[in-house]
Formats: structure tokens, C-alpha cells, sequence
């Protein structure tokens, strides 16, 4: 960091002494645009400036054109002629400066292939359009075994992203590819695979989601004392066989699992009956186990503990599909 001193015994004031050196350490680029110039507080300490001084130094290296402040993020260095020519007034620039500096990057990167200014506008406006296309319309794909987990994955989406989704099986996507390539494919990562296989030949855009980590689920379960019966309760039988698969890495033969889709009633009565702690990853398998447990209420000494899950799609997942269908 660049040692600022003040002459106390100058005959120049403090504030221009100061406002002298950092307009050099911008000049001569040890200041870079974007650079994020100290705190009042930080310059206080380093120089034995009041901190109003340096407020009052800061505003008139902005109202000069030195520097810009971001509201809640500090001071910086603002860009000048090739480096931004004033275009970092704009409100969006301002808001993502560092997403500005890739754009350029990216821009000098073009141009240095051979790309035109307008080739290369071409380019960018010809994927930001594409991508807006694709958008208008979200298709979940998943297996026609597993419509469950598309199921899920349809209603968290719906909601979390408040557009229509529309869920497609594999076996039909082809079919349906036909039609339109103005379409995101959304899928698990456990069906990615084969949904890349059908989708890459048409260029059509595929995201896949990441499940749940179910961190709070699984600490449950390792807490469970040894023989301890647990039940899941699950529209997907994917979730189901992976849950069986992950518990039984988990705990061995030190548990008895049982498993069941809300529509089989026979074995949700079985593990209403059997188990002392049931989970359910969606709110149907929540709303039958509910129900199932109070239709066999009298039948039970000790009702089992019944937990929800939170969801089945990671929150990050949705996070960057906002971010990619431009939601946020």
C-alpha cells in the first residue's frame, strides 16, 4: 500500500498535500481504474489526518473526475478515455464494475482474432438473444421410471422462478426437440447424461441442477441408535433407491430402512407402523404420511417422527438458474 505522508510545518495545507499525492498515484497508474482507494478511517491512522479531511480531500478528487463512489462499497478510481471515456456513469456499469472489466477483456480478446467491432456486437447480441429465446420456455426432463423427481423439480421451480416449467421425458424429447430449439432443458445430475445425448445434436441448451445436500437429514441419522427403524416416503423412486444406497453407506446394517411412494398404501402403512422416524421429501408424501398416521393412530404406542425435508433442489442450483434465464 502506498505510504502517504503530511509535513505538518508545510506552508501547504494538509488536505492539498494530500489530495497532490493521490492524484499522482493516480496519474502515474500506481492507482489503476477500479482500484479501491483506503477507508477514511484506514488514511486517518496512516497520515494523523481529521477524518472529515479526507472525506473533503475524496470529494474533490471525484468532483474532479479522479474518482467515483459507490454507494456502500467505497471509493475507486475511475476509468478514463480508452479505459471507460465516462461510461462507468452508467448506473449498470457502476453496479457491476468487475462484470464491466470481463466484458472488455473478453472484447480486446475478440478484436485480437480478428473480429470487427461490429462482428463482434453480433456475437454478443446474437447469444444474449438466443438465451432470452431459450428462457421463454424451461422444460424438466427426466426418466418416464422416475416422473416423481420431475415432479419435484417442476413445483420447486414454478415457484422459485414464478414462469411456467414444463416437464418432458426423455423418451419423448426428441419428439418434442423437433418442434422447437427455443427451449432450456433442465434436468438432475443424475439424468444429465442421457438428456446431453438427445439435446447436443440440436445445440440446444442443457442446465443441469444439483439435488439437496440433505446435511441436516443425514446428521439425523448418524445420531440414531443402533436397530433404529427409519422410513422414506418419497414421490421418486430414484430418491428412494439412492437414499437405501447412501444410508447403508452410512450406517452399515446398523439401521433397518424402509421405503415407500405415497401411492403405495400398503407399505405406508407398514412403515406409519414399523418406524420411529419417517422422512419425506416432497409436501404430497408429507400430506399421505400425515394422514396415514392418523388413520392408524389408535393402533400406535408411539408415534413416529415425522420430518420434512426442505426441498429437492439445491439452492445454489436455483440461484444460477435465475442468474442464466435472466430472473435476478
Amino acid at each position: 500500500m502506498i505510504q502517504f505522508r503530511i509535513q505538518p510545518d508545510s506552508e501547504i495545507p494538509a488536505s492539498s498535500q494530500l489530495f497532490n499525492q493521490i492524484r499522482f498515484a493516480i496519474a502515474s497508474g500506481q492507482y489503476a481504474p477500479g482500484y479501491k482507494l483506503p477507508s477514511t478511517r484506514a488514511l486517518a491512522m496512516q497520515t494523523g489526518l481529521h477524518r472529515n479531511t479526507i472525506s473533503k480531500v475524496y470529494r474533490q478528487l471525484e468532483d474532479e473526475g479522479f474518482v467515483e463512489s459507490l454507494a456502500g462499497s467505497g471509493i475507486y478510481v475511475r476509468a478514463q478515455g480508452h479505459e471507460g471515456g465516462g461510461r462507468l456513469q452508467s448506473p449498470i456499469l457502476k453496479q457491476y464494475p468487475e462484470a464491466y472489466k470481463t466484458v472488455q477483456k473478453t472484447l480486446d480478446e475478440l478484436l485480437n482474432q480478428g473480429c470487427s467491432l461490429n462482428q463482434a456486437r453480433e456475437l454478443f447480441l446474437a447469444e444474449v438473444d438466443w438465451r432470452l429465446r431459450c428462457s421463454a420456455r424451461v422444460l424438466v426432463i427426466v426418466p418416464l421410471q422416475d416422473l416423481g423427481a420431475g415432479e419435484l423439480m417442476v413445483d420447486e421451480l414454478e415457484e422459485s422462478l414464478e414462469i411456467p416449467v414444463q416437464l418432458v421425458t426423455t423418451e419423448e424429447l426428441a419428439a418434442v426437440l423437433e418442434q422447437t430449439t427455443s427451449a432450456t432443458l433442465v434436468t438432475s445430475r443424475y439424468f444429465i447424461g442421457e438428456v446431453e445425448a438427445i439435446a447436443g445434436p440440436q445445440a440446444v441448451r442443457v442446465i443441469p441442477l444439483d439435488i439437496h445436500d440433505y446435511s441436516k437429514e443425514l446428521n439425523v441419522v448418524k445420531s440414531l441408535a443402533k436397530s433404529s427403524c427409519i422410513g422414506i416416503v418419497s414421490l421418486s423412486p430414484g430418491i428412494l433407491r439412492a437414499t437405501e444406497v447412501i444410508l447403508h453407506g452410512l450406517r452399515g446394517d446398523e439401521l433397518l430402512v424402509m421405503t415407500a411412494q405415497p401411492k403405495d398404501a400398503y407399505k405406508l402403512n407398514a412403515i406409519v407402523k414399523r418406524c420411529e422416524i419417517i422422512f419425506c421429501t416432497d409436501p404430497v408424501s408429507y400430506l399421505t404420511t400425515q394422514a396415514g398416521m392418523q388413520t392408524v393412530s389408535d393402533d400406535l404406542i408411539r408415534p413416529p417422527k415425522l420430518i420434512r425435508c426442505e426441498n429437492y433442489i439445491g439452492s445454489q442450483s436455483i440461484n444460477l438458474l435465475q442468474r442464466e434465464l435472466g430472473l435476478m
